[in-house]
């Protein structure tokens, strides 16, 4: 079968035996609960001295500790390991993996995991290729990720890669099939529960790809978007943005070290395992990522704001967080961009009016990202009211509040647009992230 059209390969997907408990064998993305060390230190204790994704990943909320370099190489040797060990094994042949996700907030989650090719993918701002990233790609970020990747002998995905599929014909139609039973159990920390099927029949390989290439027709999505002359988007970054960003530029370092381009082709570091979701899942929702800046004076901050955007700008403090939600719901006025924010002396609002920028995400940070390169201060992406709620109103620190996008306009908005501002959107709350749990060798 040639996938090179809809750009997959047909992995060799590897699993834990059948003697790993499963609950503790599976942990969240690593780029979540970034503020919150004590979720991984619950993690840790719930794992200690088993086998589990956590001794073979490395948390985001401990990039900056002075031991990396040492966790890193545990890393390494903890796969090598599992390999050694025989900890994680091949299903019985290539295939996919078919995945029922239940969340805190949905019964339901499909997804199919899959490998694609690096190859057709570009998360340079402008790009056209097949597959694109739908946030802006901060190459800075990339290169404790690359340190990580780099000597693994095995990639496990937090990646998931959204497809338009409003029929509902590439992942569903898959569970009207029967397919074999791989796992069924119950995510730790509450985090809801997983199930998964092999898909590794020819039958059904077949109808995944044809129904892929169906999708990436290029009439198909010229009608679809009215998109006459634009290259075809079929794959489009859900979660784990940067994740493929650094696969992709360990696979353009291995090209550019040999000689023989033709042989280093079918190198295994050309493909990515990623989870891809239909868009029009009823189990999928985009939620905000909202802001909290650490080490600032709120109120400098805001005055720089005000003239930052040269009269533009109004500060409206309110006397509650329920005033200021209510204040807030007049956002959508045209011309006009409302930002609830926290600070340690309590709620307000943001008004700017005649905005550059579509989002409201993207005119804060406009001002933002410059302010803090020159007066200091981190930024940290957050999950949740509640956790904006605890961290943004602690001295020095500020929230900032910011609303959804539509997840059935994303796709049209890249076509024409281009890449949202990193971080605009998540799927879903922090613990419906993906749980690690397949895994596949890279060298």
């Amino acid at each position: 079968m040639n996938f090179d059209k809809i750009g997959l390969q047909v992995p060799e997907i590897l699993l834990p035996n059948k003697d790993v408990d499963l609950y503790k064998w599976s942990v969240v993305a690593c780029d979540q609960y970034t503020s919150q060390p004590d979720y991984w230190e619950q993690a840790k204790t719930t794992t200690e001295n088993q086998p589990s994704t956590l001794n073979v990943i490395f948390p985001e909320v401990f990039l900056e500790d002075s031991d990396g370099d040492e966790r890193i190489k545990n890393i390494n040797n903890n796969m090598q390991q599992y390999l050694d060990d025989e900890i994680l094994v091949p299903m019985s042949q290539k295939g996919f993996v078919l995945v029922d996700r239940k969340t805190s907030q949905a019964p339901s989650r499909k997804g199919l995991v899959v490998a694609i090719d690096l190859e057709q993918y570009d998360f340079n701002k402008g790009s056209q290729t097949l597959i694109r990233a739908t946030e802006g790609t901060i190459v800075d970020r990339l290169p404790p990720r690359i340190k990580v990747r780099q000597d693994a002998a095995i990639e496990l995905p937090h990646i998931m890669v959204l497809i338009d599929d409003p029929q509902r014909t590439v992942i569903e139609p898959l569970f009207e099939q029967n397919p074999t039973a791989l796992y069924d159990f119950e995510l730790m920390m509450n985090s809801g529960h997983l199930k998964g099927y092999a898909i590794d029949t020819p039958e059904l390989i077949q109808q995944v790809a044809d129904a892929l290439e169906n999708l990436a027709s290029p009439e198909v999505f010229a009608k679809k978007y009215n998109a006459e002359g634009k290259d075809v988007l079929l794959y489009a970054m859900g979660d784990g943005n940067h994740s493929l960003a650094t696969a992709k530029a360990i696979w353009e370092k291995i090209k550019q070290d040999v000689t023989d381009t033709q042989s280093v082709m079918d190198n295994p570091a050309r493909y990515a395992l990623v989870e891809l979701v239909n868009i029009h899942d009823e189990g999928l929702q985009f939620e905000p990522i909202h802001r909290v800046i650490f080490n600032v004076n709120p109120e400098q901050l805001l005055k720089d704001m005000q003239a930052h955007f040269s009269g533009n700008c109004s500060i409206c403090r309110c006397d509650n967080e329920a005033e200021m939600k209510q204040r807030a719901q007049v956002a959508n006025i045209e011309n006009i961009h409302i930002v609830p924010f926290n600070d340690i002396s309590g709620y307000g609002y943001i008004q700017i009016e005649n905005p550059v920028f579509t989002l409201e995400l993207a005119t804060i940070e406009s001002f933002l990202n410059d302010y803090l390169d020159n007066n200091g201060g981190k930024v940290d992406f957050i999950h949740g009211d509640d956790v904006v709620n605890e961290l943004g109103v602690k001295e020095g620190n500020m929230g900032f509040f910011f609303p959804p996008i539509s997840k059935h306009s994303l796709f049209k908005t890249i076509i024409f647009d281009g890449a949202l501002p990193r971080k605009t959107f998540s799927m879903g709350e922090a613990d419906e992230k993906r749980f690690y749990l397949e895994a596949r060798k890279i060298k």
